[in-house]
């Protein structure tokens, strides 16, 4: 260690307290030496081997080389690596540095981690899925299993303190970084609309060449973006600068020569890196960053049902991160895309991963560690979790009751998400190639939505682009990586091997001219009209644009009926229908075969029960309403009146009828199955049955349901009104010398002429015949002459006939 770095003076501060309490959480900037430097200074106090987590596998070799070079050895004796597919470790091996995931199949295989004896989280901040997933784990284990274990998480820029409380309290060590000054840059002006992202880069880096000494470092999201910089950059500088590219699919003898230092110190480097040079990946004479403001991140995408790499602004963090980068060696020059005002929109940190990744592999992982009661920084997201174990259990790897099967435990060991590794275990080798072309960016970006013709340039059965070729080529070799050591199983067609990773998007095509499809998981889809799946009766859709209740197909399969029933039959069941039908206006009965959402076939169901046509018919009297008039009108409206004062009366308002349908009305529509035939059902019989004899005669003796005339007729007391109400001809009230009463309310009792007119409403019979009724005889007598109009109609028999001829 001959070059001083920054976390050397708190090495030995840090040493002490790993001794004395077992853990403790490192803040370092970038450039400060952590990820090189504390290795190396626990390997004397901590017995067996020290495991560091990298986010990435060019960190995690880069770091492990630099390691094995300050020790004076080859990379794989006191220092290593394990990285998805290559390892370089030995019996002499003392420190590991792994990938995120090798961490968590190794506490899975093996939970109280034999020979390890300390757990580095190098790049934390970052806050990867796998990272909380494993300090979580580790936790645990040091809580139940080893409590020598040592943990100590390390980080260039997140708040520690959360960390630290997550771990118990654990104690804070802050190292200064090295940091010589950087002058930042800014855009006076934001970027017009519509300027493609590339040129405006090559610009601005064409402009800090020309202003600047030094190496320079190009920030950018992704492999498209860099290729594309690089092509406009391409003779626009002398010969003496040298264009290298980064990112992670690259070779890594090329990712090696983009980080080593140039040989002929008179020329100019300019790396153009996603943001795998952030951190902890030293770049030799970088003076000068240039920063696009884009970063690309993990995210749950539901079009494709997995996590997908999208494009994003950068956080404040990051960017200070960035441009950090140009003052690690002297004085530099950080050029932002970006105006200071947009600056301050910036988010400050970026979102933790799992806060919006696609949980099912984690949900794979809680239920084969037996407990989803885990310390995490960030909770997981319920709703999120909920759907992750939905999906877990339509691929088999969960039981009803969410805990891991045997089949379960065989996914958890690939490298793999849940429905890829699903799909290569079902079909074995020949699913590989299918696997690795869903698990990366689609290599023929604008070919139309068919996965075929995807399918058919990897095999190299159709031609492929220019562009395209590497992108295969990748692919390919990772084919041939997942094929190994796969049993072979019976043959499958591609659309087959793709509906065993989406269950849930075998889509059927909805009646009309639009290719519009239903999926088996209830989401609708759509495809363009001029695309050759468009026709297709159903499709796998392996690839959807996530938006909204009906989604865009970016890539789908066509399969056959035949295959479906084949490859799907124990999921395949018949459904009865017994509903209302707002379009028909009627119930409607079927019988439907189905898979999911998915109708395959429909029959009529001539034998529906009766009590399941009522209840949907209940259902259609909630649409058309209850229409209540005539005599039950009149029953409804006595009740109410009684009810206010006897509560043990049944509630009879529209909200509660309606609510309790099925419980009062139900048991009365036999036969009545459609909006004409409740038009002519009559309701009253069904309200009656909800009283019983003793609340039927407390209501007949409070609000009876007629009044008795004197000529023994029974006229329907009306309760709609405020007050109870009858309506009958003047002359059947003659000799009525009281008047009629309910309880101690007077009826109101309208007065009709024999043309059954209104002549008198009145409450007071009595005090009408002395008052009123003297004009209005004189008026009647000269319209109806021949009726009786007595002079005293107290003493008058009633009648409803006219006067005799004499």
């Amino acid at each position: 260690m001959a070059q001083p770095l920054p976390i050397d003076a708190v090495l030995p501060k840090l040493c002490a307290v790993i001794a004395a309490q077992g853990q403790a959480v490192l803040q370092a900037p970038p450039g400060a030496g952590k990820t090189t430097r504390v290795p190396l200074a626990l390997l004397e106090q901590v017995a067996g081997r020290i495991l560091m987590l990298e986010p990435r596998r060019l960190a995690a070799r880069a770091a492990a080389e630099r390691m094995a070079e300050t020790l004076g050895e080859p990379v794989g004796a006191t220092v290593g690596y394990r990285i998805r597919g290559e390892a370089k470790v030995g019996a002499e091996t003392r420190i590991e540095v792994v990938t995120e995931g090798i961490l968590t199949r190794m506490i899975q295989s093996d939970p109280d981690l034999p020979g390890v004896g300390a757990i580095l989280f190098d790049e934390f901040h970052e806050r990867s899925l796998n990272a909380d997933l494993g300090l979580a784990l580790a936790l645990e284990i040091r809580s139940a299993l080893r409590p020598d274990l040592i943990l100590l998480p390390m980080s260039a820029t997140l708040d520690a303190a959360p960390v630290a409380a997550l771990m118990g309290g654990a104690p804070v060590i802050t190292a200064e970084g090295r940091s010589f000054p950087v002058e930042v840059k800014w855009r006076e002006r934001p970027l017009p609309k519509g300027q493609r992202l590339a040129a405006a880069v090559a610009d601005l880096v064409a402009e800090a060449v020309a202003e600047t000494e030094g190496g320079v470092l190009v920030f950018l999201p992704g492999e498209g973006e860099i290729r594309a910089v690089q092509g406009m950059l391409t003779g626009r500088f002398p010969e003496t600068c040298e264009i290298r590219p980064l990112f992670g699919a690259m070779p890594f003898a090329a990712q090696r020569a983009a980080i080593a230092a140039l040989p002929d110190p008179r020329r100019r480097k300019i790396v153009l890196s996603t943001s795998i040079a952030e951190t902890s990946l030293t770049i030799e004479d970088i003076r000068v960053v240039v920063d696009a403001g884009q970063s690309r991140r993990a995210r749950f995408d539901p079009g494709s049902g997995m996590s997908r790499l999208v494009t994003e602004k950068v956080s404040r963090a990051e960017a200070t991160q960035r441009s950090g980068r140009a003052g690690r060696v002297a004085p530099g020059v950080s050029y932002r895309l970006w105006t200071k005002g947009e600056d301050g929109a910036l988010a400050g940190f970026a979102p933790a991963e799992i806060e919006a990744a696609d949980l099912a592999g984690l949900a794979l992982e809680l239920a084969q560690w037996g407990s989803a009661d885990l310390a995490f920084l960030t909770p997981p997201p319920e709703a999120a979790m909920a759907e992750a174990r939905a999906l877990l259990r339509a691929l088999w790897a969960l039981t009803a009751e969410d805990r891991i099967t045997d089949h379960g435990r065989a996914l958890a060991a690939l490298p793999l998400h849940p429905r890829l590794a699903h799909m290569l275990m079902t079909a074995g080798p020949q699913a590989a190639p299918l696997a690795a072309l869903l698990g990366e960016r689609d290599p023929l970006p604008g070919a139309g939505a068919d996965l075929g013709l995807r399918l058919g340039a990897l095999s190299e059965q159709r031609p492929a682009p220019d562009a395209s070729r590497a992108a295969l080529a990748r692919i390919r070799t990772e084919a041939k990586r997942l094929a190994r050591g796969l049993p072979q199983r019976p043959a499958m067609s591609p659309a087959e091997m793709a509906a065993l990773a989406y269950p849930d998007r075998i889509g059927q095509r909805r009646p009309g001219d639009e290719p519009r499809y239903l999926l088996s998981g209830g989401r609708g889809a759509v495809i363009r009209s001029d695309d050759a799946l468009a026709q297709a009766r159903f499709i796998v859709a392996t690839d959807l644009d996530g938006g909204g209740r009906e989604a865009k197909v970016r890539q789908a399969l066509r399969i056959e009926e035949s295959e479906i029933r084949a490859l799907m039959g124990d999921q395949i069941g018949w459904e009865t229908i017994c509903a209302w039908s707002r379009r028909d206006g009627r119930v409607v009965t079927r019988k439907h075969e189905k898979l999911g959402a998915l109708v395959l076939a429909d029959q009529p169901w001539p034998d529906a029960p009766p009590e399941a046509m009522a209840q949907a018919m209940c259902d259609g009297v909630r649409q058309l309403g209850l229409r209540l008039s005539g005599a039950a009108a009149r029953f409804r409206a006595r009740v109410e009146l009684v009810r206010a004062g006897d509560a043990d009366l049944p509630d009879m308002r529209d909200a509660a009828l309606l609510d309790g349908l099925e419980d009062w009305l139900a048991p009365h529509l036999s036969g009545v199955r459609s909006a004409e035939d409740w038009k002519g059902f009559n309701p009253l019989p069904a309200l009656q049955a909800m009283l019983d004899w003793g609340q039927t005669q407390r209501l007949n003796e409070a609000a009876p349901a007629a009044f008795t005339t004197p000529l023994d007729r029974k006229i329907p007391i009306d309760y709609d009104g405020e007050t109870p109400s009858i309506s009958l001809r003047l002359q059947e009230m003659f000799g009525v010398t009281q008047h009629p009463m309910i309880g101690n309310t007077p009826l109101r009792v309208t007065l009709l002429s024999p043309g059954h007119k209104p002549v008198q409403v009145t409450t007071d019979i009595p005090g009408f015949w002395v008052s009123s009724y003297a004009d209005v005889r004189k008026d009647m007598r000269g319209r109806y002459p021949k009726h009786n109009w007595p002079e005293d109609p107290t003493v008058a028999e009633p009648t409803l006939r006219a006067r005799r001829k004499p």
